[in-house]
């Protein structure tokens, strides 16, 4: 994709043109007299990748709802992510507070596309559709990624609606009734999206990472999903949805990339898997992926060592499953880091994991001994690079439709199978699949193990199964090894360990996050979720 390098510029330009009084977070970020060429709407287009510099969308700060999940641990000590972990947050609580406000900055900022690009007579109508269709794509995208944290279909309702129509003097709108008006907006604006923006085969190559058309049927599908929970009839939308992305053709066309172990990896941000990622540079841009490494990263490059993985998680694989070992180091194992063979819990012996493993799944753009200044960040403290972190690719497609079709149809649907299996082929593992709810969960779980936004907490919530998941304890394992052939350093993961209390979940309350102090305290109509 295009660097942005006009972006801070513009966004100071943004602010500065906007309404007198700020109106955060739902307020225009810019006036009329902005737009009048054909660069102005560019310059529009890349001011909505603003998000993706900050820590708290892009870096440890947003990944504080999925550790939440059974799937891993914080790796490190910190009062604050304990507090989201046990479910003992509050409305002041650190780390997610500027994501509501950051998010709604960038639905406002597609918000003013919509409004004024439709009336420009000065650009020609093919950037007119790509600018309103990526405006649509991105207002959708920006509710989506709040909606399933903070609304539901129950005493909470739903998040704040601002759209272009909304007068500037009412945009401190009330919630609505159900997150489902949020959703059936959600879909409606990636259906406007996929209906103007061209398909991947059409993009420039500098235009790589922006927004098409099977990525907003896919994000639809996402939404659709969502929405089921509360409404099943969403699943219908699901599986349409769906069917237009496994539907293209030609250039177009999606499918599981063959190999696991070099599928998240620079050269193939854009393989025949990519749907939709997250990118950046050596600059800025996502910080997201060494933080579930090694603290302090042994002295080489500054990982932060946030995140890490559980025995539940690592057991959860079958054996012969490949996606256990591209997204799970254990004790005994090499990965190269920043040049630097390291020994996992070998050489160096001392490691910061409590539960002794860490995430391996995104930790391919540190091994080059040449990749700091020249694909990642000089600084650890902001380790940016050019990995794109993924937020949809074919695989969770698939695994949508097939939780479509069994929750629709039934377990041991045929179509659903047929889906099940070309996942569990790709994995190693036989294609026995019986479609069964119990089956699907697992290969959602496995198949997008420390993924970005697809989180297996809110995968948790919405199947209610995470009061009872919470209420055990987490485990990792003592470092013990076996000797096998010639080599005396292979994992055995016979000796378990606790290293997380059982948990107190309550579906009542903890189904949603709270809505953060600031936002609250700045409206007069934006009510607390209860309980908080």
């Amino acid at each position: 994709m295009k660097k942005i390098n006009m972006l801070f510029g513009l966004l100071f330009v943004l602010l500065l043109s906007g309404c007198e009084k700020e109106l955060e977070p739902y307020g225009p970020v810019s006036s009329e007299n902005f737009w009048k060429t054909e660069e102005d709407v560019l310059s529009a287009l890349d001011a909505f990748y603003d998000y993706t510099y900050w820590e708290e969308t892009t870096g440890r700060g947003h990944f504080w709802y999925e550790n939440c999940s059974d799937n891993m641990i914080t790796g490190r000590i910190n009062t604050t992510a304990d507090q989201y972990k046990n479910f003992t947050m509050g409305a002041t609580t650190g780390y997610l507070n500027e994501l509501w406000p950051r998010i709604y900055q960038l639905i406002a900022k597609a918000n003013d596309v919509l409004r004024y690009v439709p009336d420009m007579t000065t650009i020609p109508q093919s950037l007119k559709d790509q600018a309103i269709g990526q405006a649509y794509f991105f207002r959708a995208y920006g509710y989506l990624w709040l909606a399933p944290w903070y609304g539901d279909d129950g005493v909470n309702g739903g998040i704040p609606i601002v759209t272009e129509e909304t007068p500037a003097t009412d945009l401190d709108v009330p919630r609505p009734a159900s997150v489902l008006d949020n959703y059936s907006m959600i879909v409606e604006d990636f259906r406007q999206a996929g209906n103007l923006l061209p398909s991947f085969s059409q993009l420039a190559a500098d235009d790589y990472g922006r927004p098409y058309k099977g990525a907003a049927w896919a994000f639809a599908a996402r939404a659709a999903l969502y929405a089921a929970q509360w409404d099943p009839g969403y699943f219908n939308v699901v599986i349409e949805m769906c069917d237009n992305v496994i539907g293209m053709t030609g250039a177009d066309k999606r499918d599981l990339y063959p190999d696991l172990n070099t599928l998240f990896t620079i050269e193939n941000n854009f393989s025949q898997e990519y749907i939709y990622s997250i990118l950046g540079n050596k600059n800025d841009g996502p910080k997201f992926h060494g933080m579930g490494f090694q603290n302090g990263g042994f002295g080489i490059y500054n990982t932060w060592g946030y995140y890490q993985p559980t025995a539940e998680l690592y057991d959860a694989y079958e054996p012969g499953d490949i996606r256990r070992d591209a997204t799970i180091l254990v004790p005994g194992q090499h990965i190269t880091f920043i040049g630097n063979d390291i020994h996992w819990a070998v050489n160096p012996a001392e490691i910061s994991s409590p539960s002794a493993m860490t995430f391996r799944k995104f930790m391919s753009v540190f091994e080059p001994a040449d990749c700091l200044g020249k694909t990642v960040n000089t600084s650890g403290d902001n380790q940016s690079n050019e990995l794109g972190t993924c937020v949809m690719r074919y695989a969770d497609v698939l695994l949508m439709k097939a939780e479509a079709l069994i929750w629709k149809n039934g377990e041991g649907d045929q179509a659903a199978k047929t889906l099940l299996n070309q996942i569990r082929k790709r994995a190693g593992l036989p294609e026995n699949s019986q479609a069964t709810r119990q089956e699907l969960k697992k290969e959602r779980r496995l198949e997008l193990a420390f993924e970005f936004l697809p989180s297996h907490h809110f995968d948790l919530v919405r199947w209610s199964d995470a009061q009872a998941a919470y209420a055990r304890p987490l485990h990792g394992y003592e470092i013990k090894f076996k000797t096998v052939g010639d080599d005396p350093y292979v994992f055995d993961p016979s000796t378990r360990k606790e290293v997380w209390p059982a948990r107190t979940f309550d579906p009542a309350k903890n189904h949603v996050f709270p809505i953060p102090a600031d936002a609250i305290n700045s409206s007069k109509n934006l009510k607390q979720n209860q309980g908080y």
